[in-house]
């Protein structure tokens, strides 16, 4: 005999009908990336598969820990996908390691100071009115209140990266970290002579791409390696991937 069954369509009710207010905030959202040009440089439009990668499955996993490593049993599938996004990184970006399960930016940007950095330790990066990231150490920022956060410019007369004043910076503070990149800079950054700032004081090079990796995946930018002891990305912006991070480097330790 079998066992009676109740279907109460938890499974199978589709949105519209299960939470109809969200869904017509979804709609209006897709109707207004249709209708509308997008001028915020930092946002992107995914492909179908991207969609269809993210409205997977895999939601339902706990993953803790890396691959081969986990805290949780069941994951052999999740490994599976996390190497392959592990060996593409790494090749789009010539790179010996990356870790890709930071949830943002900021997330990658925090794993580096959590990685690198003691709370107090000093470090150098770009203002916000410069064109700096909040997560470079601005007040209002966790990187602002954690560390001592040192804060470098662009020059007046054409708005190009201060490296004079990079280095006496760095000279006078002896930072532990120097971060370049921004989110408002268009300038391209010259990495050799940051990588040579830091060597001065023996600070770690910490290179924030996020916003013009896509043109570094493409060759068209400077890659910020052989110089950056750690580089972050977003997987958006110019990668136009599902939003998410990664955090890069050659060196294993």
């Amino acid at each position: 005999m079998n066992a009676p069954t109740r279907d109460t369509g938890f499974f199978t009710t589709p949105l519209s009908q299960s939470d109809p207010e969200l869904h017509a905030a979804i709609t209006g959202e897709l109707s207004r990336q249709r209708d509308e040009i997008e001028l915020i440089a930092s946002e992107n439009i995914v492909s179908r598969a991207v969609m269809e990668a993210q409205g997977s499955v895999m939601t339902n996993k706990y993953a803790e820990g890396y691959p081969g490593r986990r805290y949780y049993g069941g994951c052999q599938w999740v490994d599976v996908a996390e190497n392959l996004a592990i060996e593409r990184a790494c090749k789009l970006f010539d790179c010996g390691f990356a870790n890709v399960q930071p949830n943002s930016g900021s997330q990658a940007n925090q794993g580096v100071f959590t990685a690198l950095l003691q709370p107090g330790d000093t470090i150098l990066g770009m203002s916000l009115d410069a064109g700096g990231h909040l997560t470079h150490g601005a007040k209002p920022n966790q990187s602002g209140k954690w560390f001592n956060a040192v804060q470098y410019g662009v020059r007046k007369q054409d708005n190009l990266l201060d490296y004079d004043q990079v280095e006496a910076l760095a000279k006078e503070h002896k930072p532990k970290l120097i971060i370049a990149g921004g989110s408002a800079i268009p300038r391209q950054i010259d990495f050799a002579r940051m990588r040579e700032i830091a060597d001065m004081v023996g600070a770690y090079l910490h290179v924030d791409m996020a916003h013009f990796a896509g043109l570094v995946a493409a060759g068209e930018h400077p890659s910020p390696f052989p110089h950056a002891h750690v580089a972050t990305t977003t997987t958006h912006k110019t990668l136009r991937g599902p939003r998410g991070g990664m955090i890069l480097t050659n060196d294993e330790a």
